[in-house]
């Protein structure tokens, strides 16, 4: 027990040393802010948003491609507008 807690305080005061070694720096703090953006960004992305299937329904959507081919507007106005108000709120 008593080598086990050493080994975990032995890392966690590495950790903090090589955090402080790193973060001192200000080209290396930027840096890894950066980075963390940008990995905080790709995970986030939304790819699948549903808004976008709404406007250009597809073979691959069935339900959504026979409601338009039956003359319903309703999936290609809503996308429409919500768009809109993307661009109205930058």
């Amino acid at each position: 027990m008593n080598k086990k807690k050493t080994l975990i305080s032995s890392v966690v005061a590495a950790g903090a040393a090589l955090g402080a070694y790193i973060f001192t720096d200000e080209n290396r703090r930027s840096k890894i802010n950066q980075q963390f953006q940008s990995m905080k960004k790709k995970l986030t992305k939304e790819d699948d948003f549903p808004i976008d299937k709404a406007g250009k329904p597809e073979t691959d959507h069935i339900e959504n491609a026979d409601m338009v081919s039956e003359g319903s507007q309703f999936g290609v106005q809503y996308y429409n507008e919500v768009k809109t108000d993307e661009k109205d709120d930058k």
